[in-house]
């Protein structure tokens, strides 16, 4: 049980919403889209930080992907800034930011599933004609 609430996963909780905030209300790159902070893995000894994103509605659109990880990585040394002023650490993680492809090939994923449940009822359908 004590592995469940590990200290760095609340620093990752805590630094997945301030960062959330952050990004959304204080950031103001015009590169920046919607984007939602799905995760923040902070490592061990707390010398990095990999927050995962993703872009609203954008996910099929590598350019528009492109333009906010410039953002993003153009905004780090001021998002740490604000993180260790709102956050008290002694030590605040150096930020890296990935794109995180986990939603799109999820649905990529259960449109696979859907179109095999399809051809499956139509091909019992024509056995059943048979």
């Amino acid at each position: 049980m004590a592995g469940e609430f590990s200290r760095t996963s609340r620093i990752g909780d805590q630094l997945q919403k301030e960062l959330a905030s952050l990004i959304q209300f204080e950031v103001k790159d015009p590169r920046l889209g919607l984007v939602t902070v799905n995760e923040v893995r902070v490592a061990k000894d707390l010398g990095y930080a990999d927050i995962y994103y993703t872009v609203l509605g954008k996910d099929d659109q590598p350019e528009i992907i492109a333009e906010n990880q410039a953002a993003l990585d153009s905004a780090k040394g001021f998002l740490r800034r604000r993180l260790a002023q709102e956050v008290k650490l002694r030590i605040m993680p150096h930020l890296r930011f990935h794109y995180d492809q986990s939603v799109v090939n999820g649905s990529r994923m259960s449109a696979l599933i859907d179109e095999v449940i399809r051809d499956d009822e139509a091909k019992s359908a024509n056995e059943d004609e048979k």
